[in-house]
């Protein structure tokens, strides 16, 4: 078959689908007139305002009663823009005491309403915090200070 065959040939397979869906859209607007009269519905407009109905509207201009809406259990209220904690010396020696007493960094940041970095950073300032890494122990010789056998 030559390349001009095949052209010819798809030519008319397009021919024939077109004529096809020409076909089945004049079959479906057939259908959907008959639709009334199968329903038992006298004229168009009846069986629209029936069909809105069913679908939940009265009609043109109505509203509809929409259903009751389930009851939903109710949410926790938004906590809103969160206000930024006022670090005043007051409240800075008041930390200091209570890491001085023992009190956790959780503990410690609610009971003043500040985050937990905020504690920390006033312990580290007020030199409550030991440097990481570094544990304050010499007692151990450097790895390249061990003595040679």
């Amino acid at each position: 078959m030559s390349f001009t065959d095949q052209i010819a040939e798809l030519a008319k397979a397009k021919a024939k689908i077109a004529q096809a869906e020409a076909k089945l859209a004049s079959d479906r607007v057939s259908a959907l007139a008959k639709l009334p009269a199968e329903y038992g519905y006298s004229s168009l407009n009846d069986f629209i305002k029936a069909l809105k109905s069913a679908a939940g509207k009265a009609g043109k201009g109505k509203k509809a009663a929409k259903a009751p809406k389930a009851a939903k259990a109710p949410k926790a209220a938004k906590a809103g823009k969160r206000t930024r904690a006022k670090i005043t010396p007051e409240l800075k020696q008041q930390v200091v005491a209570a890491v001085q007493s023992g009190q956790s960094g959780a503990e410690i940041a609610a009971a003043f309403g500040i985050s937990l970095p905020s504690v920390q950073n006033i312990k580290k300032e007020a030199g409550l915090v030991k440097a990481r890494g570094n544990s304050g122990d010499t007692s151990a010789p450097a790895a390249s200070e061990a003595p040679s056998a």
